[in-house]
This record gives C-alpha cells, structure tokens and sequence, in this order.
C-alpha cells in the first residue's frame, strides 16, 4: 500500500491518539527535506518525523535515531522561534487527501496567544512541509520554496498567502454515497475495471487499497457492509507488511483480503512502528545516495583535476628527458661562436658528439652570437631543475589520488553519518567550503563499527577517515592488533586483543577486505601488526599511516555481524 489518502487517515488516527495536547520540546532537521520534532505527550517524548522526501514521503511517530547536524539550516531556527513549546491542539486531514494539518498554539515574544497550522503534503517529488498563520493565511516557512517561476498557481515562500493544492473532482468516501454499488453492479464489471473506477471515483485511493477495496465488494453479498467494513479498518489499523512472489515488500493498514500471491505477513503494533521497519533501510539508502553525490561530485572533481596535473607532469618529464639536447647545441655554439653572424637563423656545425657529423641548430637572430648559446644552456638547465620538483609534485598528486580513490571506496560502504563525516574531513582538508553561519560546534566523531569475532573478541572498523585516525590513535591501546588491506584504499581494523587467535585474525582479516576498494576480490591480502608499530607523519592527511614489521594474510572478503 501506499501513503494514499486512506493510510493518511489511519496515520492520523493514531496521531490524534498520541500527540494531541502534548508540548513540542525540540526540534531539528537532519536531513534537507525531514524535520523531526520531538513532543512530550502522555508522559512520554515522542518523535514526530514529516518527511517530504520525494522518494519516501510520510509522516509517522520514529524510533530510529537521527544525528543532528552541527550547523541548523534557517528552516530549523525559524521553526525552533514559532513552534518550540507550542501546544499540539488537534490533527486533521484535508479531506481524504494525503494533506496533513497539525493545528498548534503558542504565545509571542509579548505573551500574546498565537494560532498557527503545519501543513504536511504527502505527494512525491511536491511534498512539503508548511508553517502558517492560521488568522491571516500568510506562510512563516516552508521546507522547500517554491517560486512563481516553477508554480504560477502556488508560490511556497515566506510572506506569501497559503494555498491548497488544487483539488481533485472525487467523492470522499467518508461521506455518504452510493457510488460504489453502481460501479460494483455494472454488467460485465471485472476485479481489474473495479479498481480502476473506485480509483478514479473516490479521493485518496491508491492502486492497492482500490484493489482491495474491489476484491471484496465482487465476492460480497451485503455491498455497504463490506464497504463500510473496509473504510473501519483504517479507523483500527492491524499493521502488516508482506512480501510478494517477487521478493518485494509492501504495507498495509491491515492485511488485504486477497493474499495468494504474498508470503507469511510480518505484523506490527502501530502504524508508525510499521513504517519504521519498512522504511529504516530504504530511507537510509536513499539520504546516503543523496549526501553522497555532493560529495562524490567533489571527489570526482577534484581526481579530474589531479589526473589532469599528473598528465602535465608526465609531458614536463618527457620535456626535462630531453635537455642533452639543450646542452649539447649550446655547446657546439660556444666552440664555434666565430663562425655565427649576426641575424642568422639557423646554422650547420660539427657534432663532436656524433662523430663530427653536421648538426643544424636554430638560432634568434635578434640575439648576439654569445646569447643564443647562453640561450640554449637556460633551457637547459630550467629542465634539470624543474626535474626534482616535478617529481615531488607528481608523488604528492599520486597521493592525492590514492586519498579520494579511499574516500570513494568509503562512500560506496556509507551510512548517512558516515558521509556527513566524510563531508567535514573535506572541509576541514579545504575542498568543500564550509557555509558561515554564526558560531559553529566542533562535531563529534562517531565511534566505530563494532563486530564479534566467532570467539566474542571485540573487532572495530573505522568507515572514514575521521573514524580511523580516532580508532588507531585514540581508542586503540598500543599492544591490539592493527590490520589493513594491503597497498589500497581500506578501513583500519583493531582487534581488542594483543595475542588474538589465528581464527580471530582471519575474521577480522575479512573485515578488512570487505570495507576496502578490493571488496569484489577473491583473494586479497591484508597486513597486520601491533598498533604501538603505526607512525602518523606529520602533515599527512586524515587515515594516512605508516608502519613495518607487518605480516601479510590472504583472505576473501567477508561481513561478520554487528555487535
């Protein structure tokens, strides 16, 4: 099922039940397009999420944690003026549209009671979450602006009057009608038709309500109690999720009458809690996808220069190879300057390096004899120069590509705090510019992945650079087991053991492999050794190390579970 217009009614069935009349206490936005609010209600702080994510849009009370971003965005802080310690009056639907109304009051800077209304939408890539003046109309905020130059009919800015989305010519089916007992009865109607003009009749079916809706009036004997049957189950949901034959997931306010082509069903307390479930993995690819393509876009950007850089430096070399060929025709200059006249532009000498052979040499003719061989000796010696910092530049560049091939092979392994991490690393590194916004808390690094070896020792996995450094230098005690994939990019490995058995270091070897840029490899070889033997350079970038004394295992690559 999806978040149509019916699951909207149950969601806010059960958000009456829990929120109306509890205090908003915090708020923040964790991500562009979520914003979760925390209410004391009942005794207990629930998380309000309304997401207007346009892959995943919803609104549900959350479980799941949210890291809160360092810096909050001007949405979050208008937010936190107007709605921190408001009173949630009361929730509604528009209709039986996927259009939320969370009615709150709170009191202004003088005291003065203040009425306002958040509209969530829950359509797609339109979603958007609205603060309004409930007396005037007039929009405070809203999570996504949309101007005149992409809407002509509603502008979604701060100042401007509110206005509903245009609203579709259907029934709702809350209200009184007969609709459904001329579409059910029609002479030769099938299940498929049914569902397709309950669709189109009523406001806020989807597919799969309208199919289950169809099943059951078809196989009906009494229409309006199966009619009213259905619509009450939105009232007092059983939440389900079921797989179908093809291994994809679905919801459900309650289970659908027609299962023959779903599996056992999962089932769940509350509709919230469902969403949870159903959500937490899909959400969390997605956010990753999204804050992981600004920074890919970074990183890619950043190898393309620097393979640019190192595509200049091989031609410098190919240039510098070539200044015995300077030096000799400066030297034959110099042994036959008597014979150059002024204004000559090219000349023919013996090769006393070529066994006296004839040797043309171009000359400048607006240079003196003396300058034209002085000239070909500066070329000379500007290319024997430029050798050595050519080189260094060059194996600085390498490293440089080396350090965002390893932020690449982090990305493809990243949770959503990972990236953000990885995102602070390039700005505090200079790559990406970090946005002035007043004063900014230094954030805290996350801790480690942690998983148990077969014989429960403790192994912990750095998945950026950030983590590895405060794993290897920080966390690590100086007699564990350090393990690294060998000559790539990878994640830093520590067994909590200075004597661990060969079965735990073949497992963490695996750990290894498997958050490395060798993954997909079959056999990949892994060095470990004691964490007291690593060395930081100084001025070397985050995730950098050097050691010795290592030895080598090879190994497949393989995820143990978490702890």
């Amino acid at each position: 099922m999806a978040f149509d217009g019916l699951f909207t009614h149950a969601m806010v069935h059960e958000l009456k039940k829990q929120l109306r009349g509890g205090r908003i206490n915090r708020i923040s936005q964790p991500y562009p397009a979520e914003l979760l609010m925390v209410i004391r209600s009942h005794r207990h702080n629930q998380t309000l999420l309304l997401s207007a994510n346009p892959s995943y849009p919803r609104v549900q009370i959350t479980t799941i944690p949210y890291q809160n971003p360092a810096v909050p965005t001007n949405f979050t802080m208008t937010m936190r003026k107007y709605l921190e310690s408001a009173v949630v009056d009361d929730i509604k639907q528009v209709g039986n549209d996927r259009i939320v109304e969370f009615y709150l009051s709170t009191r202004d800077e003088l005291g003065d009671v203040q009425e306002l209304v958040l509209v969530v939408e829950i359509m797609a890539r339109h979603s958007n979450v609205t603060l309004v003046h409930r007396k005037t109309g007039k929009i405070i905020d809203a999570i996504k602006h949309v101007g005149s130059d992409v809407n002509r009919v509603r502008t979604l800015l701060p100042g401007a009057q509110f206005i509903m989305p245009p609203k579709q010519k259907k029934t709702n089916p809350y209200q009184a009608n007969q609709h459904y007992t001329t579409l059910a009865r029609q002479d030769g109607q099938d299940v498929k038709q049914l569902a397709h003009d309950l669709q189109h009749q009523y406001e806020g079916f989807g597919r799969e309500s309208a199919q289950d809706l169809a099943d059951r009036l078809v196989n009906a004997d009494n229409l309006p109690i199966a009619y009213g049957t259905f619509l009450h189950g939105f009232e007092e949901p059983q939440p389900v999720i079921m797989t179908d034959e093809c291994g994809k997931k679905h919801f459900f306010a309650f289970s659908p009458v027609n299962t023959d082509h779903y599996q056992e069903p999962q089932t769940y307390p509350t509709l919230s809690a469902m969403l949870d479930a159903f959500y937490a993995n899909k959400a969390e690819s997605d956010r990753t996808r999204e804050l992981a393509g600004q920074v890919l876009q970074v990183v890619n950007n950043e190898l393309k220069k620097d393979r640019r850089k190192v595509k200049k430096f091989n031609h410098a070399l190919d240039e510098a190879s070539r200044a015995d060929y300077y030096r000799i025709r400066g030297e034959i200059l110099t042994t036959y300057l008597g014979k150059l006249q002024p204004g000559m532009k090219e000349i023919s000498l013996p090769n006393f390096y070529d066994e006296n052979r004839p040797l043309k040499i171009k000359l400048e003719p607006e240079l003196s004899p003396s300058r034209n061989a002085q000239h070909y000796f500066t070329r000379y010696d500007k290319l024997k120069k430029s050798v050595a910092h050519v080189n260094e530049q060059m194996a600085k560049t390498k490293d440089e590509i080396n350090y965002f091939n390893g932020i690449k092979s982090q990305l493809d392994i990243a949770a959503p705090a990972d990236v953000q991490e990885i995102k602070l690393e390039l700005e505090e590194e200079g790559y990406l510019r970090r946005k002035k916004r007043g004063k900014r808390r230094k954030p805290r690094v996350s801790k480690p992945q942690q998983f148990l070896a077969s014989d429960g020792t403790l192994i912990m996995v750095g998945k950026n650079n950030l983590q590895n450094d405060r794993l290897s230098f920080k966390i690590a005690n100086k007699n564990d087991t350090w393990l690294h994939v060998k000559d790539m990019p990878g994640s830093h490995v520590v067994i909590r053991d200075a004597n661990p058995s060969d079965q735990t270091i073949l497992e963490a070897a695996q750990l290894a492999a498997y958050f490395s840029k060798a993954r997909q490899s079959d056999n990949v070889p892994v060095d470990y050794l004691a964490v007291k033997h690593l060395h930081k350079p100084h001025g070397a970038k985050p995730g950098f190390v050097t050691f010795r004394g290592q030895t080598t295992i090879n190994v497949t690559p393989h995820l143990l579970k978490t702890k």
